[in-house]
């Protein structure tokens, strides 16, 4: 069973920049399709993008630009990284895990696909 702990979150000026990061508390985030959701309050969930097993990496249309996924060399942690912050991008982030062939399908912005969350991190952006 994955147990995904999200980290990083916290309150920030707008314009700057946070990157949080999610590990597999059991041993590693290898062979899985890993990704990011967020959820702004009093609005459903929605993905951000996702990241497989070889590192490549899918987003949403809208996040592409202020958004990265990455994962370490150890493939023990994925990480986002969020640049130009707005106050909009106040959320609880959540790392999500799902089977290997999900990222490179069509169905990784659906968040019933995705089998394992984390808790979540909260992201504060002031203005």
């Amino acid at each position: 069973q994955e147990h995904l702990v999200e980290s990083g979150g916290g309150s920030v000026q707008t314009g700057g920049s946070l990157k949080l990061s999610c590990q597999n508390s059991e041993y590693t985030v290898s062979n899985y399709c890993m990704g990011w959701f967020r959820q702004i309050p009093g609005k459903e969930r929605e993905v951000i993008g996702a990241i497989d097993d070889d590192g490549t990496t899918v987003y949403a249309e809208s996040k592409k630009d202020r958004f990265t996924i990455s994962k370490n060399f150890a493939k023990t942690a994925i990480y986002l990284r969020m640049s130009s912050l707005k106050p909009e991008d106040t959320a609880m982030y959540y790392c999500v895990a799902g089977g290997p062939r999900l990222c490179s399908g069509g169905n990784w912005p659906d968040e019933t696909n995705w089998k394992y969350w984390g808790h979540g991190t909260q992201v504060t952006v002031s203005s």
